[in-house]
């Protein structure tokens, strides 16, 4: 299992080959090259070729040896890359210099994309100094409100990372404010919903899934003893399912830029893994993202053969 996300940078063999859309980025330029020298990834540069090798100097970067495909558009860059993976030229995806709606768009092409029956969902991966193993997030990136069977796909999306890592019982709280079902909170509904079906299976047997939850009982093993708070979960979450994207962005960026905790994301759903971190993380955190998608990408090839 991995334990950090260090560890994602030391895993070598078996690199993937990653597309990255408009790749004219000083941060994600910088992030693909080190993966690519690392032995994490295979890229293949997408963009404006003229930026891209203009800023390549600059850096004093070396992208000599990478396929590079020109692209007059974003859009024409968005689709050259999800083109790629349909025809198994790419085994993932990276948003670069690129609005996340024209990328998500050319995703979901209904001729020649990667649509599958799930819903797309970001997963949020963090190292913390202050919590004993890595903590998923969903969703504080992608879906605004979603209903207790959007939030059921989340849990799916989000597993699927945490059995890519290696994680063998994949414990998921699903927040709320408070601990009890309240008819007016939907989020203590749905939780108590998704509790029910996590017993019947609906998860797979690897996942236990209890809620509703609040954030202190999901986290803190004192906090379960002072409330008495039952369960397998509470104090030892692997996942935290929120209720909507304000809470998902809100307990993000806290845990960044007030614990200083370090992170990888990526969007589940699709046919492949797609980096994808805010335009504000830093470069570090783009490179943990590209080796965590290499990994998933690897996981879900061998577990389709």
């Amino acid at each position: 299992m991995i334990k950090s996300l260090d560890e994602l940078l030391e895993l070598k063999g078996n690199k993937m080959k990653l597309a990255v859309v408009a790749c004219q980025d000083e941060d994600v330029l910088g992030a693909v090259v080190e993966s690519a020298e690392m032995g994490i990834s295979d890229p293949i540069l997408i963009g404006s070729k003229q930026e891209t090798f203009d800023l390549a100097e600059k850096l004093g970067l070396d992208i000599s040896t990478f396929r590079f495909i020109e692209s007059s558009s974003l859009e024409e860059a968005a689709e050259t890359g999800v083109r790629l993976v349909s025809a198994g030229e790419a085994d993932y995806l990276m948003k670069g210099l690129v609005d996340t709606s024209i990328l998500l768009k050319a995703v979901l092409n209904k001729e020649w994309g990667l649509r599958t029956d799930s819903l797309l969902s970001h997963v949020m991966v963090y190292e913390i100094g202050t919590y004993h193993k890595l903590l998923y997030l969903t969703d504080g990136g992608m879906n605004l409100y979603p209903d207790v069977e959007e939030k059921a796909k989340i849990i799916d999306n989000a597993s699927a990372v945490a059995r890519a890592m290696g994680n063998e019982k994949i414990k998921v709280a699903v927040l709320a404010a408070k601990e009890k079902v309240n008819p007016k909170m939907q989020a203590t509904v749905d939780a108590a919903e998704l509790e029910r079906l996590g017993k019947e299976g609906r998860f797979g047997d690897d996942v236990i899934v209890e809620g509703p939850m609040a954030l202190d009982l999901a986290l803190s093993k004192e906090a379960v003893q002072v409330k008495r708070f039952p369960g397998e979960v509470a104090g030892d979450a692997d996942i935290l399912l929120v209720p909507n994207i304000e809470m998902g962005n809100g307990i993000g960026k806290a845990i960044t830029y007030l614990a200083g905790g370090k992170s990888a994301g990526i969007i589940m759903g699709a046919k492949v893994p797609v980096v994808l971190v805010s335009r504000a993380d830093d470069k570090e955190t783009k490179l943990y993202s590209i080796a965590l998608g290499n990994m998933i990408a690897k996981y879900s090839r061998e577990m389709a053969k």
